[in-house]
């Protein structure tokens, strides 16, 4: 039997089509369908399961699913949405319905975007007749539920297809949870539940998602991965080292006026932005800066540097913090590809918004996640012939006699080079556990009283709870959380004579705030205006006053007006500016694999083509120090007044054993390699260990106890201690039973 990959599968998918569907092809100039795209449509057409298609950026997964679900429903009649498609980002959103608007409007299928910033009107027409296709933000859901209860039961209940897109982001995090949440409860009210889509490029574990997608039922999920064209890759990774003594390696370039006074000495920054100003001018390209700070202090020096040499300026940047305004014309820029454009960017451009294809990816920084690499990579080399290419710029400290053992193993070097193994084998890390499950239950019980206008707590459980973002927690746990969020110091639920939950006094006020609907924790801040235009903003803890100076939107800014009372600072273009420290975002956590990479790069002998000089230097100098500390046979180190012990394993794995040390009396810094441990000797800390090492059974209840900020999330002070604890305790099980092997170190 042919497969679905060979001429004749192609074909016999091409014919299951609806015949508009197959003029539309024709007139966009298609040779033939690709593979996925075959195997998708006879999965979809022929057969009844949920589908996740794994393939990489660009290579058709949007056309994948909806030509044939565009074929499934287009003879279909009955009121409601007949297929909701749930994207992370309103960018996406709008970006899809460019896409799909022409090829609907053909087949007189109606689609609508549905999120807070899409036309009112349309939503109003598609709330009088929903058909069709919904394009819908998650937190848009969630204000449905609430504030139309009686319509997202019309709306939502019947649709035969929810598509799920750029699903590995919500593989991890608090609204992975809530996106899980809301498609369990769209499911209860539904008469028939809809068949569930997925769509990603970068997925470590199909398994762990297609669980994520059917948590009822993973087996009922058919994973369909692409076969692996990826281009040529070409790659660079350049070395940096800041001057002796810098406390901030983003400041502005040149002393600022008016303001701190910045010692004129070059640092990394000002290096890394020569080479991307000289490479990457011309060309459309993606400089990742990992932090907002990083990305206007380079974008800030990119400008100045167009100035400099009388040219236009073809830098930009591109953060969640600007305003939408900026991002979506920085986006049509690069999608136009009239005017060469480069976007210094945050994580935002990650995610698969179409700014058509790049250049070059550039990365400020060592990379520690594989999945975020692989998923920017996936940006460029997209034109036939035309190879990935990626610069990695890596920050090292300087080195001299005060300077120690951690900075002189050069480990931002040793990760990059790690990170490029890893790829080139092409490994991707699966999700990390979600810590945050209490905090978005609290959310979900609020959510769902005020959606049912009161509801028993046994219902209620079986709503939220069982195989899902929920299945964690036992009855007895959610009993404990409703009698928690119902005492007199949290008033969030209230019960009345009957049994029936509602909700408390603060409850009442959480759940009416516009900021209610998303599960992630919106700070208040400051609005940046100029003539009236708004730039973006700042995080309200970033202190301001009048003639202030700032760096902002890739532009230096003086503050002319503070309004207090509406949040608004009104600003001028000045030629001095401060970078300003907006809040600190999550770092990401090293896998496991990663670090034990690291180990061999340290081990290893061979100098890697890609580096440039200073690279080089900076590995042979890693390696040398690996091997002064011999720590290819020894895991303890003193220096000073602190013992550093080299684990070896990542990020989670460090932290339980740092809660484990404290569980023995022992306060620890958790670095990237291991941890430290303050005012102890060797010979004192080897007994320590070596009753860790001989402990047959470590209770994860136990080490929970000595775990610091174990409660998170948006509505982490709602959420019982002991709750938390024991969450942690299920959650890092396997991480704690490591323990005495970690602690047998020699």
């Amino acid at each position: 039997m042919d497969s679905p990959a060979s001429a004749s599968g192609l074909e016999a998918a091409y014919h299951l089509l609806h015949p508009k569907i197959r003029r539309w092809i024709r007139d966009q100039g298609w040779d033939e369908l690709r593979e996925i795209q075959a195997r998708t449509i006879l999965a979809v057409l022929e057969g009844d399961r949920d589908i996740l298609i794994s393939a990489t950026t660009a290579a058709g997964k949007t056309e994948a699913a909806f030509l044939p679900i565009l074929t499934s429903i287009a003879e279909r009649s009955g009121s409601g949405f007949s297929v909701l498609y749930v994207s992370p980002l309103k960018a996406l959103i709008n970006d899809q319905f460019r896409r799909l608007e022409a090829l609907c409007e053909s087949m007189e299928i109606p689609v609508v975007k549905w999120h807070g910033d899409a036309p009112q009107a349309e939503k109003k027409k598609a709330m009088n007749r929903p058909d069709g296709i919904a394009l819908i933000t998650p937190e848009s859901i969630e204000a449905m539920f609430i504030r139309r209860p009686a319509d997202a039961k019309r709306l939502l209940s019947y649709a035969d297809f929810i598509v799920v897109d750029e699903l590995h982001a919500f593989l991890q995090g608090p609204r992975g949870l809530h996106v899980a949440s809301l498609l369990r409860r769209i499911d209860a009210m539904a008469a028939r539940p809809a068949r569930r889509v997925g769509l990603s490029a970068t997925i470590g574990d199909l398994g762990q998602a297609c669980a994520w997608l059917r948590p009822t039922d993973p087996a009922r999920v058919e994973p369909l991965k692409a076969k692996s064209d990826a281009p040529e890759l070409r790659l660079q990774v350049r070395g940096y080292v800041e001057p002796p003594d810098l406390d901030d390696p983003d400041h502005a370039e040149g002393a600022a006026v008016g303001a701190e006074q910045y010692v004129p000495r070059r640092i990394a920054l000002d290096s890394i932005s020569d080479h991307l100003f000289e490479t990457l001018r011309g060309e459309n390209n993606l400089v990742f800066g990992g932090s907002r700070r990083t990305v206007e202090s380079t974008a800030d020096r990119l400008r100045r540097r167009s100035e400099k040499a009388n040219v236009p300026n073809e830098f930009y940047p591109h953060h969640g913090s600007l305003s939408k305004t900026l991002r979506e014309e920085l986006e049509d820029r690069l999608k136009e590809g009239k005017l060469p454009t480069t976007a210094v960017c945050t994580s935002t451009l990650e995610l698969g918004v179409d700014i058509g294809s790049v250049k070059s990816v550039a990365q400020i920084g060592a990379p520690r996640s594989l999945a975020s690499l692989k998923q920017r990579l996936g940006r460029t080399g997209r034109r036939p012939g035309a190879p990935s290419i990626l610069r990695i710029y890596l920050r090292e400290p300087n080195i001299d006699r005060k300077s120690g053992i951690l900075d002189r193993l050069r480990p931002n070097t040793i990760r990059s080079v790690a990170v490029v193994r890893l790829l080139l084998q092409g490994f991707v890390e699966e999700a990390r556990t979600v810590p945050e499950i209490a905090s978005t239950l609290i959310h979900q019980i609020l959510s769902v009283i005020v959606e049912r206008g009161g509801i028993g707590p046994k219902p209620l459980y079986t709503l939220l709870c069982g195989p899902g973002p929920f299945s964690a927690i036992s009855a007895a746990d959610f009993a404990g959380l409703l009698r928690h969020l119902g005492s007199p110091t949290v008033r969030f639920i209230e019960q009345a004579a009957d049994g029936t939950l509602m909700l408390g006094q603060e409850g009442e006020k959480v759940a009416q705030s516009r900021s209610f609907y998303a599960v992630f924790e919106a700070s208040e801040e400051w609005r940046l205006t100029v003539g009236g235009r708004t730039l973006g903003t700042l995080p309200i803890t970033y202190p301001v006053h009048k003639d202030g100076l700032v760096v902002f939107a890739g532009q230096r800014w003086i503050v002319q007006d503070v309004d207090e009372q509406t949040k608004t600072l009104v600003v001028a273009p000045h030629p001095g500016g401060v970078v300003p420290r907006f809040e600190p975002a999550a770092g990401e956590p090293a896998h496991d694999r990663l670090v034990a990479e690291m180990r061999q790069v340290y081990l290893a002998d061979d100098v890697p083509p890609y580096l440039d000089a200073r690279a080089r230097d900076l590995l042979a100098e890693g390696r040398e120090t690996f091997r002064k500390l011999e720590l290819e046979t020894r895991s303890l180190v003193s220096e000073e007044r602190d013992l550093h012990v080299f684990l070896w394993r990542g990020s989670q794995a460090t932290a339980v054993f740092s809660a484990a040390l404290a569980m023995a009396g022992l306060q620890s810094g958790v670095h990237e390699l291991g941890v430290s441990v303050s005012k102890i000797k060797e010979d004192e800390m080897r007994p320590i260990l070596s009753k860790l090492a001989k402990m047959q059974k470590i209770d994860p209840d136990d080490v929970s106890g000595f775990v610091a900020n174990i409660k998170v999330g948006k509505f982490r002070e709602q959420v019982p201690d002991n709750l938390a604890r024991s969450l942690w305790a299920r959650q890092n099980l396997d991480k704690v039973t490591e323990i005495p092997a970690m602690a047998g170190v020699p």
